[in-house]
């Protein structure tokens, strides 16, 4: 069911609409689902990947969304909650769930609109890392190890890539979500998990490319991504010239801005999804056992 709440948030979100109003509706010709067309992946079987209103496809991205919010949700379960000691309360029991059940939805919903945007909603990112800010005690940890976690987590992506390589090349290396996702690590598992969420990230994301590259495939922007940048060059072309300055000066701070070039090494891709899956790999597995893992 929350699954099914994350479909709305991947496609209303970047588009700036309401989450809650309106009701669910058909993306195509916008009328209302009705509730037996809406239950989670059931109805995308029954209906035979069809909207019951105007005959469209639906993506199975739909199902595949309602499946993670499930699966982790059993995960968190099994390998956090379950493993605590008998005289554990229930109230902590349940806090520990919750907050660990908000981290993997937005993770989850902030990969797939990364995947299409290639940009992370700050919403989900700053709000993230307050929570992990929050619930410091929940995972045995100090306030001030949350904090210099954030701090570091930030600094490590930012520092890098928004700083020097703007000096180097005039426009940054990376986009600033993935920045404050490494932050939202900190936030929830110190400065150690911060790095190694960006060091897993990064592996797991050149063995991505490499995979592509294997069969055949070059990564390639999404389209929501070129007609943003379309849009803005249209819009560059109607403005006063003043304006037109400022917007300009803007979109020179954008690495999305400009189109990627030819070759491999100009080839774009979203981080966001690779450092996401580091942070769900922390979280299900554990800081301590990782730790132990990397210094053998």
């Amino acid at each position: 069911m929350w699954g099914s709440f994350l479909n709305v948030v991947i496609y209303r979100l970047p588009r700036g609409l309401s989450v809650v109003r309106p009701a669910s509706h058909c993306p195509a010709c916008e009328q209302p689902i009705r509730v037996y067309d809406n239950i989670p992946v059931l109805s995308y079987l029954l209906l035979g990947a069809r909207a019951r209103c105007c005959g469209v496809h639906i993506s199975g991205r739909y199902p595949i969304v309602e499946l993670c919010g499930g699966v982790l949700s059993v995960a968190i379960v099994e390998v956090i909650i379950r493993p605590l000691p008998l005289a554990t309360p229930i109230l902590h029991a349940l806090a520990i769930y919750v907050a660990d059940l908000a981290l993997v939805l937005g993770l989850t919903a902030a990969a797939f609109i990364d995947l299409d945007h290639m940009e992370v909603p700050d919403s989900i990112s700053l709000g993230g890392t307050a929570l992990g800010l929050l619930t410091f005690s929940l995972r045995g940890m100090a306030f001030t190890d949350g904090l210099l976690g954030a701090a570091v987590g930030f600094a490590v992506v930012w520092l890098p890539f928004g700083v020097l390589y703007t000096r180097l090349r005039g426009k940054p290396g990376i986009g600033m979500g993935d920045a404050k996702l490494t932050m939202l690590a900190g936030a929830w598992f110190g400065w150690v998990g911060a790095l190694f969420v960006l060091a897993a990230g990064a592996l797991q994301g050149t063995l991505a490319v490499i995979v592509m590259l294997l069969a055949g495939k070059r990564p390639e922007e999404p389209e929501t991504v070129q007609r943003w940048r379309e849009e803005q060059l249209e819009e560059l072309e109607r403005l006063p010239e003043e304006e037109r300055r400022k917007l300009e000066a803007e979109l020179r701070l954008d690495p999305l801005a400009t189109p990627p070039g030819e070759g491999l090494t100009q080839a774009r891709i979203a981080f966001g999804p690779f450092l996401i899956l580091a942070t769900l790999e922390l979280l299900l597995i554990g800081p301590r056992r990782i730790l132990s893992w990397v210094l053998l």
